[in-house]
């Protein structure tokens, strides 16, 4: 599911014309990539915090521990969320921190594995087939966030050329 802002953004024609827009626009269509970055960049990891939380619960059930004592896995939760500082791959900087104030944002998330979802109640199948559906919603959530990251290079790219250009002229 695309929100409404991200669907906006990686539309074909939201690029259409990026030579012809001026510097304002450009900048607001930056502003406006860099945002919704923000957003998918919180989404990814939360469904990443979550998919960490409950590889942990079935490693620890491997290992014999009971399913409805999750003692021992509160207790991990620093080093569970704490172990994958720096995922793989190219990162960026977030430019914005602040979760943003969308709750439709993390509605298919909550979904998969919200409040509705009690680890003590689920088996190891049932862990596992939610594990599988965070792991979909992970990768299709990390290529939006891709696909967005091209958007937002070809408008940064439009307004270096400027740059350049107004450098080169004067």
């Amino acid at each position: 599911m695309l929100s409404d802002d991200l669907r906006r953004v990686l539309d074909d024609g939201y690029l259409a014309g990026l030579s012809e827009f001026d510097e304002s626009e450009l900048r607001d269509r930056r502003a406006e990539c860099q945002q919704v970055e923000a957003k998918v960049s919180y989404l990814r990891r939360l469904v990443q915090g979550r998919l960490d939380i409950l590889s942990a619960e079935m490693r620890r059930r491997e290992a014999g521990a009971a399913a409805g004592d999750l003692s021992s896995l509160v207790e991990q939760l620093p080093q569970i969320l704490a172990d994958k500082v720096h995922a793989p791959g190219p990162g960026r900087m977030p430019t914005n921190l602040v979760p943003p104030d969308d709750d439709a944002l993390t509605a298919e998330l909550d979904a998969l594995s919200g409040p509705a979802v009690s680890l003590p109640d689920l088996g190891a199948a049932d862990l596992e087939g939610v594990a599988e559906r965070l792991r979909g919603l992970e990768e299709r959530v990390s290529r939006q966030r891709q696909a967005l990251f091209g958007v937002l290079d070809a408008v940064q790219a439009e307004i270096a050329s400027r740059y350049e250009d107004a450098e080169a002229s004067g």
